[in-house]
């Protein structure tokens, strides 16, 4: 149980973090979201007018902006993560030593004995699971969904 909290917690924290990080850097996500969506609408008019040269550059530039964007979304979504060393590292100091021993099917993949990381992981994983159904009914995150749900969805620039 103790576990569980403190996987909801490392949850909790990664999600506040994350959403107070982009509410302050929605603007810079808006201009590169804008700039890269002007730069495709304008390589398809090139296209369509048959200026292959424009096209090719203008396409290029809408790729670096897609490239941009995408890399600081998956920046934020890594920032989510940042508190599970801490949980971990305190975990180790009050469980180094107690191991879990498994049922025999598990033993023949991971060992007689597993410990807290192994024990950790999943509840972790599994409470990631309950928040993302969790987090439109929660107070604070039912803005940051909707917000989430007004960002558009991008594919690879043509």
């Amino acid at each position: 149980m103790g576990t569980f909290v403190l996987a909801v917690v490392c949850v909790v924290v990664g999600e506040l973090t994350v959403s107070l990080a982009l509410r302050l850097n929605q603007r810079f996500i808006d201009e590169l979201t804008a700039e890269m969506e002007t730069k495709e609408a304008l390589s398809l008019q090139a296209y369509r007018s048959g200026d292959k040269s424009s096209y090719r550059a203008l396409n290029k530039a809408a790729t670096d902006a897609w490239g941009k964007r995408f890399f600081t979304m998956i920046g934020y979504s890594a920032g989510i993560l940042w508190p599970i060393p801490f949980a971990l590292g305190w975990m180790q100091m009050r469980f180094a030593d107690v191991r879990l021993a498994l049922a025999f099917p598990l033993s023949l993949v991971f060992g007689k004995t597993v410990g807290y990381i192994f024990v950790f992981i999943p509840i972790y994983v599994f409470c990631r699971i309950l928040f993302k159904y969790a987090r439109p009914y929660l107070p604070y995150f039912k803005g940051v969904q909707r917000a989430l749900d007004r960002l558009p969805r991008h594919g690879t620039p043509r």
